[in-house]
This record gives structure tokens, sequence and C-alpha cells, in this order.
């Protein structure tokens, strides 16, 4: 009889709709991984405070949810956890890989581990003034760990992959370009409601999904709405900001009020996916103005919905949009935003397919790296 795969896959990190891209990515996955005509036995790892939002899995009976006794959002104490029981819990399940989707082994009691680990991005190397400096120090530490014991580094994207290379060389044959999976349900809320809700009009307003970090430069898109208002400019005069919100949300309320656009610039908070689809789909057009990214889900996400996305050339984007955007050159020139934005004014696009980011792929992609440490 054939030896049945079995491992582990840690979801402790997982703090339910506030980590943004990397839970998606994650669920993703294991929606890839179900679909799979393949025979395995993964336990999912999961907190006291994020069980039940992965129950559904146990729904497959290749999937077995493994409850421990400590809570994501408690983040020191879910380390400690990990450094002493999550080996002993890896013994008592009998499996010796386990995955580690959020770039993180632990220091301890995981001697006789096979850790593959997902690495998203260098944040803290490039915007060190974000962090503590224990933060970054941290950071630092875990990383040269992870890519010391890990078996196998997972890159999303090969701007990703370049820049570990670059900040920490003599790692390169363990990395793996995976990008991340990308699912988009086109269920939709009720349109007039929602434009009701916000005191929009359809195909007359911007949009955005973002978090508030300085990176992400949406202090640019907001002069440039400042700026058609100001000049009178021919184009649509309020811009829409959804994600989750960071530690400069307040400073840019601020700003909008000096400015006078805070009726212009709505901050909606975390929308669900059937809100997000409907704001995406009745907008002139999904502006992404972010300069650091180790993939960007957000503009690929609008773009398979047929919205026209204008965003920048910084790192991973231009690679990951596959060239199918259109790109602002300086990302923080008022009036080429302005200029692009004019000539996108007139232009439907159509629904982009991207086959390499279905996550039916990237979960076979995933499923084989797995597998090869248990040759």
């Amino acid at each position: 009889m054939k030896r049945v795969f079995k491992m582990a896959i840690d979801l402790l990190w997982v703090k339910h709709n506030k980590v943004g891209g990397v839970e998606s990515c994650i669920r993703n996955i294991l929606d890839g991984l179900m679909e799979l005509d393949e025979e395995y036995h993964i336990y999912l790892l999961v907190s006291r405070d994020n069980a039940d939002s992965f129950s559904e899995y146990e729904r497959d009976r290749r999937f077995k949810l493994v409850r421990c006794n400590v809570q994501s959002e408690k983040v020191a104490k879910r380390i400690i956890w990990q450094n002493m029981y999550l080996g002993k819990t890896l013994k008592r399940c009998s499996v010796d890989i386990c995955f580690e989707p959020h770039n993180y082994i632990p220091l301890l009691g995981v001697n006789d581990i096979k850790f593959i680990t997902t690495i998203h991005d260098l944040q803290p190397e490039h915007y060190p003034e974000y962090f503590s400096k224990k933060k970054v120090l941290w950071y630092k530490l875990n990383w040269k760990n992870t890519l010391k014991h890990a078996e196998k580094i997972i890159a999303i994207s090969n701007f990703v992959k370049e820049d570990i290379n670059n900040c920490f060389p003599g790692f390169s044959k363990k990395i793996k370009v995976i990008y991340d999976p990308i699912y988009v349900n086109k269920d939709c809320a009720n349109t007039d409601e929602i434009l009701k809700k916000y005191g929009i009009e359809k195909k007359n307003y911007y949009y955005t999904v973002s978090s508030m970090q300085p990176h992400k430069n949406l202090d640019t898109i907001v002069r440039v709405i400042y700026e058609i208002n100001k000049r009178h400019i021919d184009l649509p005069q309020k811009l829409l900001i959804s994600g989750i919100g960071g530690d400069l949300k307040g400073d840019l309320e601020k700003k909008l009020e000096r400015y006078g656009i805070e009726n212009n610039v709505i901050i909606t908070g975390f929308v669900s996916n059937e809100e997000r689809n409907t704001l995406y789909q009745n907008c002139r057009a999904f502006l992404f103005p972010s300069v650091f990214e180790g993939f960007g889900m957000p503009p690929i996400e609008a773009m398979m919905l047929g919205v026209p996305v204008i965003t920048t050339r910084k790192s991973c984007l231009e690679e990951v949009t596959r060239g199918e955007a259109e790109y602002v050159n300086d990302p923080y020139s008022i009036d080429e935003w302005i200029k692009i934005m004019k000539k996108t004014k007139d232009n439907y696009a159509t629904e982009k397919d991207f086959p390499e980011y279905q996550r039916t792929k990237i979960a076979k992609d995933y499923y084989n790296s797995f597998i090869e440490l248990d040759e």
C-alpha cells in the first residue's frame, strides 16, 4: 500500500481579517489544495482565536485541525509557545514536514523538522523607520535563522528572490519563486445600495485597496484628487480607499481636512469581498500608487474584473501585472498621474485572465515542493 503523504501547516500567526494579503494568500493555497486530486493528510495548526475561521477545511477528510492553546493576537506569547511546543505538537502528529507561510521558524525544539517557508517581502530591511529598533533586529535574526534552517524558501515574485539574494547572499539554491494565488469570486453586493452608501456615482470615482503605510504612497493620489478639484480638471473628483488601517490613518484624515477634500476622499475601512468587487467594477479606474510590494494582489484582482488599472513600475508591480496595466514612471509626479488618468478617461478595459495565478496551479506548485522534502 502506498504511504500517504503527511505534513503540517502552521496557521497560528493568522489574525483573521487583520493581516491583509498574506491571509488571502494562505487561504487561496488551502482552497487550491482542496481542489487537487491528490491523497495527503495535512494537519492545520490553529489558535484559540482563529480556529473557527478555518473549520470549513475539515469538510475535506484530508485536513485535520489541531487546536493549540495559544492566541494569534498575543504575538509574544505565541512565539514563546512555538519555541516551546511546536516541535512536540508536530511529533505527536507524527509529521516531520512543516510549512510556515509567514516567514518564521522557531529557534528551539524543532531540530528534527523539515521546514519550508514563504518570504513575502523584506519590508523592515528597506523601511526600518516603520518599526522599533528591537523589531528590526528581530526581523533580521528571524530572516537569517529562516534562511539557514529552512529546507526550501518560497519567494512570491522574482523581485523578492532578487531582494533576498542582494540582502542575504549565499542562499540562492534554496529559493524558488511561486507567485501568490489569486481567486476572484465575482459575487457583488447591490450596486445601488453601495453607491448610495458612499455618495458616489457609477464610473465617476477612483478606487484603491491599500493599507496606510507610507510606501503605499497614498499621499500622492490624495494630492492628485486635490489638484483635480482645485484646477477643475474634467476627471472624477472622488477617491475611495478600502483596506486595513495603519498607524497613519489619523494623519491622512488630518491631511484631507487641511486640503479641504474630506468629502472627496472616503476611507471605507475593511469591506467584504462582495462590496469590494462592486467598488472595483463601478470605478473609473483602479489606482495603485505603491512603491514597494512583494507581490501586489489588488491591481491583478481589478484587472481580472475588467477595470482599468494605473500603477507604478516600482518593485514587482510591472512583473506581476505582466505589463498589462497603465504605468507612471515617476510615482510621485502629480502631473504624470493626471496625464495617465486623462489617457484612460474614456477607455474601457476587458477582463484579463492570469492563468499563472490560478489557485489550483499555485497549490500544485506548493504541493510538489512539499513532497520533494519527503523524498
